[in-house]
């Protein structure tokens, strides 16, 4: 039996569907598996207790939250300080892996120092997901706005909060999650 061209073509086709399926799908598992590393989603009906958290120019107030296993925590989130900020609830690793985004929306003029460019985020998401910032995990102000964030800490792991705009991790814009 021999295989006529189209027929080879059409299995070269299927085989090429299968593994941009997998290019696809395969980032999506990984990136679900390490947020439920981290926690997951809260329920506003299971609301253990609520939380203020100030931003200020590269620090955050207060700069260590207890938590326990299984509490869902509401937060309110302010931005107090005269910068953009964001308030991202992840392990130390998840931040490092997190920070290029950040940066590529510097550079694509999303962020600017004191303003979101909510439109050209927009925009430019529908070709690059990661521009639309918009992570179960996270919260991104503008100064003088507030964001809530309600979380449930389904995990012993080690978190942190943190801002990952440019320079702020390194300045130390980072609260200890225990």
């Amino acid at each position: 039996m021999t295989l006529h061209r189209s027929d080879f073509l059409i299995k070269k086709i299927k085989n090429m569907k299968k593994i941009i399926f997998l290019i696809v799908l395969l980032p999506n598992i990984c990136f679900a598996g390490s947020m439920k590393m981290i926690g997951e989603i809260g329920k506003s009906s299971q609301i253990d207790r609520v939380i203020e958290v100030k931003m200020y120019d590269n620090y955050f107030q207060p700069n260590e939250i207890k938590i326990k296993k299984n509490e869902t925590i509401k937060f309110v989130i302010y931005n107090l300080g005269e910068l953009v900020h964001e308030f991202n609830i992840a392990t130390k690793e998840m931040h490092l892996k997190h920070q290029p985004e950040m940066a590529k929306m510097v550079e694509n003029e999303i962020l600017l120092a004191d303003k979101i460019d909510r439109k050209k985020m927009k925009e430019l998401s529908k070709k690059d997901h990661s521009m639309a910032h918009s992570h179960s995990n996270s919260v991104l102000l503008e100064p003088n706005k507030k964001g809530e964030l309600i979380w449930k800490f389904s995990t012993d792991t080690t978190l942190e909060v943190a801002c990952n705009v440019p320079g702020h991790y390194e300045a130390g814009m980072v609260a200890k999650l225990n």
